[in-house]
C-alpha cells in the first residue's frame, strides 16, 4: 500500500510595495504645498514691510519753504507707490511747496521743488464780502473783480480775476469798529499779480468766493491719500 505525503504549497511571492516618498505624485504634491506656504509667507511679509516717508505737519501752500518743522516722519506700507512720496533723507534746504498739501497728507515727491520751480507768489487783498468760516489756510478761492463804472457810484459787471487763488492767511475783522470785509493773503500765479495790482489801483471792488460749498474742508486732489490701501490712514508716526 502506497502512502502519500502532502506537502504545503508555497504562496506565490507578492510584488514588493514601494515607499510613499518614492511615488512621483507624492513628491509633486509635497513641492506644491511647500511652494504655497512660501508664497503666502512672502505676501504677508511684503504687506507688513513699511517705508519711512514725510507727511505734512500742517497745511503747506505753494511757495512756502518746507523745513523739518513743517513735516513729520511716518511709517507706511506703500506697495507699488514706493518712490512716489518724499523720504526723510530727501528733505534738503531750499525746498518749497509747489502745490497745496493738506495737514496729515503724505508729501508727494512732485509737490516740492527748488524755489526756481515755483511760479507763484503771495498778495494781500481785502474782500468786500465776508468769506465763510470754513475758508482757511489751504482753501482755494476765486478772486472776483467789480470795476467802477463811468458814472459815480456805478459798477460794471463782476468778472473772475483769478480763478485758483490759494489762501495762505485769513484775517477777519470782528471788532465793533471793524470796517467790514476780510483781509486775505492769497497765493497766485506771478503772471496775474499785475492784473490784481491794476484792479486795486483802479478802485475795483474785490471779492473772494469759495470754489465749492465745502471749500476749506479739504484740499483738492489729495494725492497722498491713495485709493488703493489709503496709506495715509495706515500711517503710524515714528517714534
Amino acid at each position: 500500500m502506497t502512502s502519500t505525503t502532502e506537502r504545503p504549497v508555497a504562496a506565490a511571492p507578492r510584488g514588493s510595495r514601494r515607499a510613499p516618498w518614492a511615488d512621483a505624485r507624492f513628491l509633486i504634491g509635497l513641492v506644491l504645498i511647500v511652494a504655497s506656504v512660501a508664497g503666502v509667507w512672502l505676501v504677508v511679509g511684503a504687506a507688513r514691510q513699511t517705508t519711512p516717508v514725510l507727511a505734512a505737519a500742517s497745511t503747506l501752500v505753494p511757495g512756502q519753504h518746507v523745513t523739518a518743522e513743517d513735516v513729520r516722519v511716518v511709517e507706511v506700507a506703500l506697495g507699488s507707490a514706493e518712490g512716489a512720496y518724499l523720504e526723510p533723507q530727501a528733505l534738503a534746504a531750499g525746498l518749497v511747496a509747489l502745490r497745496p498739501v493738506g495737514e496729515g497728507e503724505l508729501l508727494p515727491a512732485g509737490a516740492v521743488g527748488d524755489a526756481a520751480q515755483s511760479t507763484r507768489t503771495a498778495v494781500v487783498v481785502r474782500s468786500a464780502v465776508d468769506v465763510p468760516a470754513s475758508v482757511d489756510r489751504g482753501a482755494v478761492v476765486e478772486l472776483w473783480e467789480t470795476p467802477p463804472g463811468a458814472e459815480p457810484g456805478a459798477y460794471e459787471t463782476p468778472r473772475v480775476l483769478v480763478g485758483d487763488a490759494v489762501v495762505a492767511r485769513v484775517s477777519r475783522d470782528d471788532g465793533v469798529m471793524a470796517a467790514g470785509g476780510t483781509s486775505l493773503e492769497l497765493v497766485i500765479e506771478r503772471a496775474r499779480v499785475a492784473d490784481v495790482l491794476a484792479a486795486v489801483a483802479a478802485g475795483s471792488v474785490l471779492s473772494a468766493v469759495p470754489t465749492a460749498p465745502d471749500a476749506g474742508a479739504g484740499l483738492p486732489g489729495e494725492v497722498g491719500r491713495a485709493a488703493a490701501g489709503d496709506p495715509a490712514e495706515e500711517a503710524e508716526e515714528s517714534r
